[in-house]
C-alpha cells in the first residue's frame, strides 16, 4: 500500500484504475510560484514539498506526491482565486494553445524518483459569457488553469498532444515507470 500525499480524487481514480492501493493522506502547501521562477522548476518544487509533507506524517511507507501547471506563454496560471481571475485564466487560454505540466514523485525507503509529464492542450476560441457558465458550475473552482479536461471543459479543447492523464493531474506513464522501478506495480 502506498501513501497518495494529495487530496485530489482525481488522482485516486487514476491509481485505482492501474490497479494501485493505496490511502490518501491530504498535505496543505503554498502552491505560489517564485518571482520569475520557471514552470519546470515550479512543478518539481511542489511536487517535492508534497512528499515530503506526506513522508513526515507516514515516515515509514511508500509515498507519491503530484502536481499540475497549466503554462501560458512560460507563465505558470495557478489555480483561480474567484470568478473574475476564472473568466481572466480561460479568455487568455481561448483560442490558443498552453502547456500542461505534471510532475510526479515516488518516495520509498530505497529514495526517491521523479519524472515530468509534458503535454500540449489547444483550446478553442470560447466567449467570456461561456467562461462564466462554465465557472458557475463549480468545477473550475481548485484547477489548475482554471479548467478540468475530465469534466466539461473538455467541450472547450479541440486537440491534445501528450498525456490525458497527465492533463487530469497524474500521467500514469511515469507514474507506473516509477512504480515499477520501486517494484510496487508488476505490469
Amino acid at each position: 500500500m502506498i501513501v497518495l500525499a494529495s487530496r485530489s480524487p482525481r488522482r485516486s481514480e487514476l491509481l485505482t484504475q492501474i490497479g494501485i492501493a493505496h490511502r490518501i493522506s491530504p498535505v496543505e502547501i503554498d502552491e505560489t510560484p517564485g518571482k520569475d521562477e520557471p514552470a519546470e522548476i515550479f512543478v518539481e518544487r511542489i511536487t517535492r514539498e508534497k512528499a515530503y509533507l506526506g513522508r513526515a506524517l507516514h515516515p515509514l511507507a511508500p509515498v507519491l506526491a503530484a502536481d499540475t501547471c497549466v503554462v501560458l506563454d512560460g507563465t505558470p496560471l495557478g489555480k483561480p482565486r474567484d470568478e473574475e481571475h476564472a473568466v481572466q485564466m480561460l479568455m487568455a487560454l481561448s483560442g490558443r494553445q498552453h502547456e500542461v505540466l505534471s510532475g510526479v514523485i515516488l518516495l520509498t525507503a530505497k529514495g526517491e524518483s521523479y519524472r515530468l509529464s509534458r503535454n500540449q492542450v489547444n483550446f478553442r476560441a470560447i466567449s467570456e459569457d461561456q467562461a462564466r457558465r462554465y465557472w458557475a458550475t463549480g468545477e473550475p473552482v481548485d484547477k489548475a488553469g482554471g479548467y478540468a479536461i475530465q469534466g466539461l471543459a473538455a467541450l472547450f479543447i479541440e486537440k491534445i498532444s501528450g498525456s490525458y492523464s497527465g492533463i487530469m493531474g497524474l500521467p500514469l506513464f511515469e507514474t507506473g515507470e516509477l512504480l515499477t522501478e520501486a517494484g510496487l506495480l508488476k505490469v
